[in-house]
């Protein structure tokens, strides 16, 4: 069985066009990444609980920000490594400078018995859909353009 993850698209609208925001993975292991690194809010959920509703858990978790938009599906990619990401989006805007999120803790420096916590979430930035597609993990661009085409189907775009 395939891991499960549910997202939220938000999407600002800067003279009608969309603006698509991305959050960059907390942590050791991705503090020097950047292109093909950023990703929707999102994060794993299990085979019993809704989608809809872990999607929106993720979004605050990993933001500090509940999500009380109406959201439109996108549906579901398969990212490389087989995880099946399901998704909205979202119309709205935050001010990223006052994201809070979660923390993890793991052992760091490897082997050395410490655990130190980081954030799972190190930033969060909007991007314009050019910038979008390179920024983000390659299995997940689909989803942008998922959440144009329903944007510009809503009379949004």
């Amino acid at each position: 069985m395939p891991k499960l993850s549910a997202g939220i698209v938000l999407v600002r609208i800067v003279g009608r066009k969309p603006q698509f925001l991305l959050v960059h993975p907390g942590g050791p292991f991705w503090q020097r990444k950047d292109l093909g690194a950023w990703s929707i809010p999102k994060g794993e959920y299990a085979t019993d609980e809704d989608p809809l509703d872990a999607a929106r858990r993720e979004f605050e978790e990993e933001l500090g920000i509940a999500c009380a938009a109406t959201l439109l599906p996108l549906g579901s990619i398969r990212q490389a490594g087989g995880k099946v990401v399901t998704a909205w989006c979202a119309v709205g805007d935050i001010d990223v400078d006052t994201i809070v999120s979660n923390r993890f803790e793991i052992e760091w420096p490897p082997r050395s018995g410490r655990l130190q916590s980081f954030p799972e979430v190190d930033r969060a930035q909007f991007f314009d859909p050019t910038e979008a597609a390179i920024k983000i993990v390659a299995g997940q661009a689909a989803l942008l353009e998922r959440a144009v085409t329903e944007l510009q189907d809503a009379g949004l775009l």
